[in-house]
């Protein structure tokens, strides 16, 4: 029993993989709707290191606020709610390569031509004879020779209105956005997050992404092409079960 339910464990997976595609055959995938992100239960509030509370300077007789851009009004986000365009611009290229190559050659020898005066006793228990002088010799050999490389190109250049969802006791803001994109039904998901500076959103209320303290930036998608890209269920079951 146990055997015939570990190979019916693929059918049963393709099964319901197939059953979720019959679903929504000849439908575009669907959107996900305009919700709060704080609303999702996997969502907690961010917890990051604060400095010493300090007192607010005095600004007396003076229209000026401390940290504004414009004179009348500040457009960059700066309370829970507000927006901030998080502009993804990635072009990572990196190349690595190695190599290592060790040997090792060990002769190990060792005799008891005397030992406790016993040697007169080597005739009978080896009736066969023995030389004292050569009771145990040992040769190993070992080799490694191993060479790795590898090779990236990334370039990825997006922008994304985010919400901020939180405002840490610094000042800090957590930022959370997520925009979706379908033509012809394929999907295109993507997701960034992070905590910012007030002082790195430039004066557009835009931010660069390499200015996102633990950013986490997600970008993929799902639909008919990408269906036909993943592998099947089977395939991945195969690749994890099988030892080689």
């Amino acid at each position: 029993m146990r055997r015939a339910a570990l190979l019916a464990l693929p059918f049963l997976l393709a099964a319901c993989s197939g059953a979720e595609r019959l679903s929504r055959l000849g439908d575009a995938p669907e959107m996900a709707g305009v919700t709060n992100p704080t609303a999702d239960p996997r969502w907690r509030p961010v917890s990051m290191p604060m400095p010493n509370p300090q007192d607010p300077p005095l600004a007396n007789n003076s229209l000026w606020r401390p940290g504004s851009r414009t004179f009348l009004r500040d457009q960059r986000a700066a309370a829970v709610g507000d927006i901030v365009t998080v502009l993804v611009s990635i072009q990572d290229e990196a190349e690595l390569e190695n190599r290592t190559i060790r040997s090792r050659d060990n002769t190990e020898g060792m005799g008891l031509p005397r030992l406790l005066g016993l040697e007169s006793s080597y005739a009978r228990l080896f009736p066969t004879g023995i030389d004292p002088s050569q009771l145990v010799q040992a040769n190993s050999t070992s080799g490694v020779n191993g060479t790795g490389a590898i090779r990236r190109n990334e370039t990825v250049t997006l922008r994304v209105a985010a919400t901020v969802a939180q405002v840490l006791p610094n000042g800090n803001l957590v930022v959370t956005g997520r925009q979706q994109v379908r033509v012809n039904s394929e999907l295109r998901d993507l997701a960034v997050g992070g905590v910012i500076r007030p002082q790195d959103i430039g004066s557009d209320n835009t931010v660069r992404h390499d200015r996102l303290a633990e950013a986490r930036i997600a970008y993929g998608g799902r639909g008919t092409i990408s269906d036909v890209q993943r592998p099947r269920v089977g395939q991945e079951l195969l690749d994890i079960i099988l030892p080689f």
